[in-house]
């Protein structure tokens, strides 16, 4: 049999078990316990609860102590220290021109490692940082990079609630959070009031997404025509979390009904039947300040067009005239300034597989013939 209880190491921080063994150990205490940074002064959030062994996790550490007064004591040098070190190294880091922002330095409790938590763009080359710091406090340096959010968290501040803000305070983890929340929720895109200290959108918006959810799928949706008993409209507008529902009538009237009025959908007003005519022949009532226009009648045929179309059929057609034989040049060949015509050259045939002769006439790389009486 085990005793477990969950332990934190700043407020809403991550929750970590340890074994309590056999001390008495309440929620709110303060207990000294081994980490794998090295010793750390934690608070007891709840237990100790009893499980069997094999329900135990296996690894599981175990506290050491109660926190005693001379462990409070060490606890407060060691934000005095905490302090010292942030202000020497932010000296340090606008001597260099570092694009870095240092947010948070943190001391084990007992002493041996200081993490400087800083939030950069990129990569940064501290190393030359890191030697002062070793030089100058004596101790083992780690140096950090964290997110924005992790900055507020370690910060802290006041919402645009009034309130101080979820992650500080109560908000242990980190949900991803999207625009399709403030839409379903019928917010004002504003970047200014759906964005957080953070720069990010409010985690908040999370709290309340399933339950409008399951609230709309029961609504209407915006742009639909519905009735009820006494008239009926297009959707314009819904509050959600109270069921009233605004409906534009034909008549450019605004009338707000509850959810459980609404009858069904009710039919367009572009799709009702419209009254014929009695006869294909009656005239069309005429507008306001307009006459009617009479009937076209049809024009007559103009007579001159007529008699230049029957000229033109009387007179004959005259024949063109043939067309004269086109005219065949020969091109002359070329001659020579004796007037003899000019030869072309001839073609070696030794040039078509890549040979060439030498001055003796016989082909590169063939053996000459024999000469005469040899």
């Amino acid at each position: 049999m085990s005793r477990i209880v969950t332990i934190q190491f700043i407020t809403a921080g991550k929750l970590y078990d340890f074994n309590a063994g056999d001390l008495d150990i309440a929620p709110g205490d303060k207990v000294i316990v081994e980490t794998e940074r090295g010793l750390g002064l934690g608070s007891v959030v709840s237990g100790p609860v009893d499980r069997k062994q094999g329900e135990t996790p296996a690894g599981l550490a175990t506290i050491r102590r109660k926190a005693t007064p001379e462990d409070l004591v060490t606890l407060e040098r060691n934000i005095g220290k905490e302090k010292e070190a942030y202000e020497f190294c932010l000296r340090r880091i606008m001597e260099r021109g570092m694009q870095m922002k240092l947010v948070r330095v943190e001391y084990l409790f007992d002493g041996s490692k200081a993490v400087f938590f800083f939030t950069a763009d990129g990569r940064v080359d501290f190393r030359d940082l890191v030697k002062d710091l070793a030089h100058t406090f004596h101790t083992r340096i780690e140096m950090r990079q964290i997110g924005v959010r992790d900055e507020s968290k370690m910060v802290g501040g006041i919402g645009i609630c009034g309130r101080e803000l979820c992650c500080c305070s109560f908000l242990r983890d980190f949900q991803p959070v999207s625009v399709k929340m403030a839409k379903e929720q019928n917010l004002a895109l504003n970047p200014n009031k759906i964005s957080g200290q953070c720069g990010r959108l409010l985690c908040c918006l999370d709290y309340e997404y399933e339950t409008y959810c399951c609230l709309r799928k029961n609504l209407p949706k915006c742009g639909k025509r519905v009735r009820t008993e006494s008239t009926a409209g297009v959707v314009d507008k819904l509050n959600i979390l109270t069921g009233d529902i605004t409906l534009k009538t034909d008549d450019g009237k605004h009338v707000v009904v509850k959810q459980g009025e609404v009858l069904g959908e009710a039919a367009p007003v572009d799709t009702q039947p419209r009254a014929e005519p009695a006869s294909a022949t009656t005239a069309r009532p005429s507008q306001k300040g307009r006459a009617q226009r009479p009937e076209r009648t049809e024009r007559p045929e103009r007579p001159e067009r007529t008699e230049r179309k029957s000229a033109e059929a009387a007179a004959p057609q005259q024949e063109a005239p043939p067309a004269a034989p086109p005219v065949v040049q020969s091109a002359e060949e070329p001659r020579q300034s004796d007037g003899q015509p000019r030869k072309g050259r001839k073609k070696n045939r030794f040039r078509k597989h890549g040979h060439r002769k030498d001055q003796d006439g016989t082909p590169n790389g063939s053996t000459p013939p024999p000469a005469p009486g040899a």
